[in-house]
């Protein structure tokens, strides 16, 4: 019980009388006086330090608002290191800086307009390859009296790289095989480019948006060609499906595999030419189709080597390996007209009759192992033969190209594998793209630069350069010439066939991966 307490009873039961109270909060209060003097002498004392030392109490506040040059005066005043500040430039070049760089400056006047009605409006730093090396050119940009200005070229809208490096940049990309960093590499190496990896997305997104008018035009002359070669693999996002025939190859990136996907790309229902493809189902129902005779073989020869002692399997090989290469004579053979080809043809498919009957009709007792994956394949080969898909590649007419050759039909679909071999080296490697918007990008630019192989006399970077550049100033391709020339429309569809299948999801005018 704390002093208080014990004194509130003992008021309460009267043994401390009024007087001793009265004596005891007087005493309190001398003891209260006595204190509040030591306190105001000790302040007085402790104010008197501080004006000796000179410097204010902690709790006053500043003459002037805090600042970082104030508080580095401050660090450097009581002896601290400053703060590391760091060397060299930082963030982008201004286009004053890059023209200071330009090796030199070239004019560019309205076309039709005479020089000296033109006045100068700007200046557009631009880097082009000349002598196999990078260039930066300080272009002189003139403003007609109508407001016409001056077109750069060889440059896509107001872009700081020619045509000539974002062609390369794509080539190397995506027909050679190289990522981005190996691609810089090469840039700066060969042609000392300085080129980051987000400059060369940036530019091959340019370049596809420029090519989408292109693409719904090569889908036009897919859909009207006399063959087809056609496969798929799969990939990072879905499947590659490659579509090549003498007047487009068409790669998609990114898309299923269906038969809904292949009635957008290549109509069963209304393509009238011959298709070339391996066994799957979803190209059953086209009308001419040949099937591929490396499959075929390569099934034969499996089972050769599995069981090299089965007499069957073997002279089941020979054969058709002996039958394919008589079809492949009678093709390259002048001598035969029409009809002397179809009568081999008849004379092929009783051989093959007589090959795989005595299997095809026999007891159909269940069978397994080896001896079943046999009894599949000849049965295979023997529906083939009744479906007129073995030899069809026989009696079609030789195709000619845009740029003149002239090749005959082939009995395998390897063009097509061949085609998607870097597709599938890719994939195992994983160096494919993410995201919908770069296989739609991938799509666009990889299928005009295979189609133009078809169209150039040779596939050089000059050549291509110089249709590129004859196309932004005739504002008409080779593909839409030769459509033309055919008299084809494209389908008229509220969507480009593009935009169907590979919708872009991204809003940004320049998305990612």
């Amino acid at each position: 019980m704390d002093a208080i307490e014990t004194l509130r009873q003992e008021v309460q039961q009267g043994r401390i009388g009024l007087e001793r109270l009265v004596d005891l909060i007087a005493a309190q209060q001398r003891q209260l006086l006595a204190t509040q003097q030591q306190l105001q002498s000790a302040k007085e004392r402790i104010e008197e330090l501080e004006k000796k030392i000179g410097g204010p109490p902690p709790t006053t506040k500043l003459d002037e608002p805090f600042s970082l040059r104030s508080e580095e005066q401050r660090q450097e005043t009581r002896g601290k290191k400053r703060p590391y500040k760091r060397k060299g430039r930082r963030g982008r070049f201004q286009t004053k800086d890059k023209i200071a760089q330009a090796e030199r400056t070239a004019p560019v006047y309205p076309e039709g307009i005479p020089p000296n009605e033109c006045y100068l409006s700007h200046v557009r730093p631009v880097w082009r390859l000349e002598n196999g090396r990078a260039v930066l050119i300080a272009y002189q940009i003139y403003r007609g009296p109508n407001s016409q200005y001056g077109q750069i070229p060889g440059v896509l809208g107001r872009s700081e790289f020619g045509l000539e490096i974002i062609t390369e940049i794509a080539y190397l990309v995506y027909i050679v095989g190289l990522s981005f960093d190996k691609v810089c590499l090469l840039l700066h190496f060969f042609q000392n480019l300085n080129l980051k990896k987000s400059q060369a997305n940036a530019l091959l997104y340019r370049l596809s948006r420029h090519g989408e008018r292109e693409f719904d035009v090569l889908c036009t002359l897919l859909a009207n060609s006399l063959v087809v070669h056609t496969d798929e693999t799969s990939w990072s996002l879905k499947s590659v499906w490659a579509f090549l025939s003498e007047k487009a190859r068409v790669l998609w990136f990114g898309v299923p595999k269906d038969a809904e996907t292949l009635k957008k790309i290549l109509d069963p229902a209304t393509f009238a030419g011959i298709v070339i493809s391996d066994h799957a189902a979803v190209y059953d129902n086209f009308t001419a189709a040949q099937k591929c005779w490396a499959h075929l073989l390569r099934k034969a020869i499996k089972l050769t080597l599995q069981d090299p002692s089965n007499v069957g399997y073997r002279t089941f090989t020979d054969h058709l390996l002996e039958i394919y290469r008589a079809a492949c004579r009678v093709q390259r053979d002048q001598r035969f007209s029409a009809a002397g080809r179809a009568a081999k043809v008849v004379a092929l498919d009783d051989e093959i009759f007589e090959l795989c009957g005595s299997v095809c009709f026999a007891d159909e007792t269940p069978l397994e192992g080896l001896d079943n994956d046999y009894r599949l394949l000849v049965g295979e080969v023997f529906r083939l033969m009744m479906a007129q898909q073995l030899f069809t590649f026989v009696t079609a007419k030789p195709v000619e190209q845009p740029n003149g050759t002239t090749k005959l039909v082939d009995g395998t679909n390897n063009e097509a594998e061949r085609t998607l071999r870097g597709a599938a080296q890719a994939r195992k490697t994983g160096r494919t793209n993410k995201t919908s918007d770069g296989a739609r990008r991938q799509t666009i630019l990889t299928s005009v630069l295979e189609s133009l192989r078809v169209y150039l006399p040779t596939d050089t970077l000059g050549s291509v350069l110089e249709e590129l550049q004859r196309w932004w100033a005739t504002g008409r391709s080779c593909f839409e010439t030769l459509l033309d020339n055919l008299k084809l429309t494209p389908p008229q569809s509220e969507r480009p066939i593009i935009d169907q299948i590979l919708p872009s999801p991204s809003p940004s005018p320049i998305p990612t991966g």
